[in-house]
């Protein structure tokens, strides 16, 4: 009788432990959840993910404890999180940097963004304009191309890097106007501001939140946004599309992921957190506030996304010969 009882139970463990990452899905979650913030506290990532925390926990029943994983812009929080167990207790918010451009210079990342997370929203997009110290005469796109044109080379614009946003910006413009300006590196969006706004750098694309109180105060001018229509908060500055320009279509973004083994019914919940989180009106108008508009696609959309910005910025890279840092 032991011995019948004994192979009854042998032959049901394997279901029975089958069942146990089921139960500990159907509970998800049962304890704080780890958000990773590849960049220092204060920066756009950092901020966002704050704004978010509160409203996902309550949804999730459980606190969001954030947490600053900073280097290698950006991709260094992304590979802590993907070095994580795939249980749902470690996310990330992404910069486009380390989702799309990072991936595609010559040294790479250490993953595959789109075989090794799992895109669970967008969470903003921080439009770029185009700037130029107020005392310039350039008061167009039509005339600061003019003078481009007029002496090729003379004027220098600002990035956050070798192979940053606002370097692939400007590539991007050069190839789009066919002119040729010089490439002065700062390190990191407040320098690059900075060095536009002491006039160091006669131009510079840059997140719209660290260049819009300089606009609002008159020491930039605005003259172009590479986003896809005007901008709220500086209506009156047209798009590149708007001037001929359609190609240069440069806007930041930071994004939600997770390890690509998370179980499935646990992204639905992550997803239903974090999109939820972004539609609620008192987040929004925080992240509007911040110069940025607000995400919450769906989980293939925010794929499908970062897929055609590797393909983008992944062609600038090739066309320029652009080898980062």
């Amino acid at each position: 009788m032991w011995r019948i009882t004994s192979l009854a139970l042998l032959a049901a463990l394997p279901v029975l432990l089958g069942s146990i990452p089921a139960r500990a899905q159907e509970n998800f979650p049962t304890r704080p959840i780890r958000f990773i913030v590849p960049f220092a506290p204060g920066g756009p990532s950092d901020i966002v993910a704050r704004i978010m925390a509160p409203r996902m926990q309550v949804t999730l029943g459980q606190p969001l404890v954030v947490e600053n994983r900073v280097g290698a812009g950006g991709v260094t929080g992304v590979e802590a999180a993907l070095r994580a167990p795939a249980d749902g207790y470690t996310i990330s918010i992404a910069s486009a940097g380390a989702l799309a451009i990072s991936p595609r210079l010559p040294r790479g990342t250490p993953y595959d963004p789109l075989r090794d997370l799992a895109a669970i929203t967008l969470g903003v997009l921080v439009p770029e304009p185009l700037v130029v110290h107020a005392a310039l005469p350039y008061r167009s796109m039509a005339e600061l191309i003019a003078a481009a044109r007029a002496r090729p080379g003379a004027l220098n614009y600002a990035s956050s890097g070798p192979g940053s946003m606002p370097h692939l910006a400007a590539e991007q413009l050069q190839a789009a106007a066919g002119i040729q300006l010089t490439h002065v590196a700062y390190r990191g969006g407040a320098p690059l501001t900075m060095a536009v706004v002491q006039n160091e750098a006669q131009l510079g694309f840059a997140d719209l939140p660290i260049l819009l109180p300089h606009i609002r105060s008159g020491v930039l001018r605005a003259l172009a946004v590479g986003a896809s229509a005007r901008l709220p908060w500086i209506p009156d500055v047209p798009t590149m599309a708007e001037l001929g320009m359609p190609s240069v279509d440069a806007s930041n973004w930071h994004g939600i992921v997770a390890p690509a083994r998370v179980p499935e019914p646990i992204l639905v919940l992550l997803h239903r957190a974090a999109a939820g989180a972004l539609r609620d009106p008192e987040v929004a108008r925080l992240l509007n506030d911040q110069g940025a508009v607000p995400g919450g696609n769906s989980r293939a959309e925010f794929a499908a996304f970062i897929a055609s910005e590797l393909t983008k910025w992944g062609e600038v890279i090739r066309q320029g010969n652009i080898q980062g840092e």
